[in-house]
């Protein structure tokens, strides 16, 4: 029988002693994502650059029952250079020896202008901070990842990046390019054991959806806790070769 990603059931133990990392974990799906696979016997690695936000994770999954002790990686994604990235997988080889699951969840949405309008840095930093960070991010750790046995990568992408909407500008392009990342990715590892996806979390109550639609009825939309199923089935060992794939969370 097929697995529905959007409906999958994590089994209790699914993820214990695999080691993953979340980018952007100290709020919304990133902070949820982290809390589920913490409970689901996960050592997570909780990425973001607001150390007091990070902390408030870490004190949540430690007061878990059984959860492993997460670790905190913090850097700025708009500002890290070659340096800091090769620091993290230098400490997290020393550390762990190898990395089960990476997953992208880290972006900014940036101006909402026609491309007419949109101002060229702030598209620079747009694109640096959802693609070209992802990208200099996983390759630093693919090292890494190749020592896990079935490990698996997830880059999160959106509607816009799949069907241009006007006023998106650089979000949208970024997600496009996201979703061209990881098929390279995938098909460069078509052979192997890595597996790489995108996740598409849809309409979700998080402060950038609430950015983007002040005026929206939050109680119309699905909170981080409810869209994380396909995350969970990519990460454990049920998506074994599935890879190359863009899933919907709703």
């Amino acid at each position: 029988m097929s697995i529905e990603p959007q409906l999958y059931v994590a089994p209790p133990e699914l993820l214990r002693d695999r080691i993953i990392l979340v980018t952007g974990a100290s709020d919304g799906i990133g902070r949820a994502l982290a809390l589920r696979t913490a409970k689901l016997g996960a050592q997570v690695i909780l990425h973001g650059r607001n150390v007091k936000k990070l902390e408030k994770v870490y004190d949540e999954i430690v007061a878990l029952e059984h959860a492993p002790r997460p670790s905190i990686a913090v850097i700025d994604l708009a500002t890290a250079n070659s340096v800091a990235y090769e620091s993290l997988a230098d400490k997290l080889a020393e550390e762990f020896g190898r990395l089960d699951g990476l997953v992208h969840n880290a972006a900014i949405v940036g101006d909402r202008f026609a491309i007419a309008q949109y101002d060229a840095v702030q598209w620079q930093r747009v694109l640096h901070v959802n693609l070209t960070a992802a990208f200099a991010l996983t390759q630093v750790l693919l090292p890494i990842m190749q020592q896990a046995a079935d490990p698996s990568i997830i880059f999160t992408s959106s509607s816009v990046g799949r069907i241009g909407r006007a006023f998106w500008g650089a979000y949208a392009v970024s997600k496009f390019a996201t979703e061209g990342l990881a098929q390279v990715l995938a098909d460069e590892h078509r052979d192997g054991k890595l597996r790489v996806n995108c996740i598409n979390p849809g309409a979700t109550r998080t402060a950038m959806r609430l950015e983007t639609f002040p005026a929206e009825d939050k109680g119309l939309l699905k909170g981080p806790d409810e869209v994380l199923a396909p995350y969970l089935f990519l990460l454990g060992p049920d998506s074994k070769g599935t890879s190359g794939q863009s899933l919907n969370s709703q």
